[in-house]
């Protein structure tokens, strides 16, 4: 997977110990109530299509450009559906702690393929047939899937949920 510039810079001088990133995801729906997920370069699991925010990016225009580079799929942003951090550990051992924006979109045009690099297959699921997924993309889908607009957001003195915090139960 392609490491940013800015990304490469702070991890000559760090390693592979502990970053704060932004991040954001997406959760695509098609005309059909299909959900777009793709299967990861990294680790080979099927997720929601996500990414970093460029140095003096917006999140919005970040998970819009993240959707069509990994899916070839075209979105537009609905809403914010979630903040969070969640921590990650990379196959080549560099930890990073994200700041995830997440937000509910629609796919307005292009079409589903993978990038060969980040996605290695992409594909539209019904919500009832989903593949295995992690318990941020679950909850990412359920907080976007809801009727209410305001963000999702674990409470302060709240931590998230076991599954969510626990990098080991993921």
């Amino acid at each position: 997977m392609a490491v940013p510039p800015y990304v490469r810079t702070l991890r000559a001088h760090i390693g592979h110990d502990l970053l704060l990133l932004p991040g954001v995801s997406a959760v695509v729906r098609d005309g059909d109530g299909r959900i777009l997920l793709l299967r990861r370069g990294d680790n080979g699991r099927w997720s929601l299509p996500a990414g970093m925010v460029d140095p003096g990016e917006q999140p919005a225009d970040a998970i819009v450009r993240e959707i069509y580079e990994e899916t070839g799929v075209v979105a537009e942003v609905d809403r914010v559906a979630g903040a969070a951090t969640h921590p990650v550990e990379y196959p080549n051992g560099d930890r990073c702690e994200y700041l995830n924006v997440w937000f509910r979109c629609r796919a307005v045009g292009g079409a589903p393929r993978a990038d060969g690099d980040e996605s290695l297959a992409v594909g539209w699921f019904a919500p009832g047939d989903l593949p295995d997924l992690d318990e941020w993309a679950k909850l990412r889908i359920e907080t976007a899937g809801s009727d209410d607009p305001q963000a999702w957001y674990a409470p302060a003195g709240e931590p998230a949920p076991r599954a969510l915090t626990d990098p080991g139960a993921l």
